[in-house]
């Protein structure tokens, strides 16, 4: 068995004799972009600082021979043929690096659905390149009719073979970007998407139980962020969603978390009540349970997404139970409103 070494980390992570740089990645719970997985779309394109590599077939277009002389190689047909193959890969904290942002992507709407009476599901699907990004990023969405001004949504997804983007948009009060989107936009119509953006996307390897709190679309998020590292085996311990919602209508994604529960046994989703009677479970407010249900989270990674009053209340809580603030990741939403100039 040789060893691929995570530069500049120093992380090392085993692979099997015959084995994809890629699959031992994957294997490990590590993260690396891939769309074909046959040495033709680039997208997995790694740098190897130090060893030998069996490269394999590979196209052109996806690796010019400007670049493998570079250094640089295809990690899903990529074999290593020594001892230990050393690849730049992510942060000295592990953390993936983040793609550069992109602006005014070209995606057709092909699925508006309500899921409540107040949150709608978007699937776009891209019109040219795949945006490339990380689970528990955002963009942001403009329209050519300049209708509303550009508002963030958080990609509820993970990277998918056909570049399709699922966002989940609350209508607010007030909000011009969400009222177009809920009352105006229809399925075949045209978006402009600019990103990724963010860094709500913790560990990959965190060696500790996870705790994912949401509210509302702050589901999102941590839909994409459990469906991508549950599918690389990066949850090495437990790991729980406890979602909020206001009545049983305000629910939604239900079939989607009920198949990880059972696909994936360290797996487990609750949800509470806060206004009405929940026979089947949890009442109130997620911060006013959370000492019943979690007395001790010092060594728990925390990742909290929701309205920013939902984020402030449930981080006061968990650092009253021992969160560590090294292992805690928030996602706030802020406003869509805009503010209203001081009446002189």
């Amino acid at each position: 068995m040789t060893k691929i070494v995570l530069s500049p980390s120093g992380i090392e992570v085993p692979c099997d004799k015959g084995a994809t740089v890629l699959s031992a990645l994957e294997k490990a719970g590590y993260a690396l972009p891939n769309n074909c997985r046959a040495g033709a779309c680039g997208e997995c394109k790694v740098k190897v600082l130090k060893g030998d590599f069996e490269q394999g077939f590979i196209l052109d277009m996806a690796l010019p021979a400007s670049e493998r002389e570079q250094g640089f190689g295809l990690m899903c047909m990529a074999k290593p043929t020594g001892d230990a193959l050393e690849i730049e890969w992510a942060t000295a904290d592990t953390r993936p690096k983040l793609f550069p942002p992109q602006e005014r992507m070209p995606y057709m709407v092909i699925e508006k659905t309500p899921v409540t009476d107040t949150i709608i599901k978007l699937r776009l699907r891209t019109l040219s390149d795949s945006l490339k990004f990380w689970p528990g990023q955002y963009v942001t969405l403009t329209h050519e009719s300049g209708d509303f001004e550009e508002r963030c949504y958080s990609l509820a997804n993970i990277p998918n073979r056909e570049g399709d983007l699922l966002l989940f948009v609350t209508k607010v009060e007030g909000g011009q970007a969400s009222t177009w989107l809920h009352e105006e936009l229809s399925e075949g119509e045209r978006l402009y998407v600019n990103g990724p953006y963010g860094t709500f996307i913790g560990d990959p390897q965190a060696k500790t139980p996870v705790l994912c709190l949401a509210s509302g679309s702050g589901l999102a998020p941590i839909l994409s962020l459990t469906s991508g590292a549950l599918y690389r085996g990066g949850f090495s311990y437990s790991a729980t969603v406890l979602f909020s919602a206001r009545t049983k209508s305000d629910l939604f994604e239900m079939g989607y978390f009920k198949y990880l529960s059972q696909k994936f046994r360290n797996f487990k989703f609750r949800y509470t009540l806060t206004r009405e009677a929940n026979p089947e479970g949890l009442e109130g407010r997620i911060p006013a349970l959370l000492p019943q249900l979690y007395p001790d989270l010092s060594e728990t990674s925390i990742y909290i997404a929701g309205s920013q009053a939902f984020v402030d209340d449930c981080l006061e809580q968990v650092k009253k139970l021992g969160a560590k603030d090294e292992l805690i990741h928030k996602e706030g939403f802020v406003s869509q409103i805009p503010a209203q100039p001081a009446a002189t």
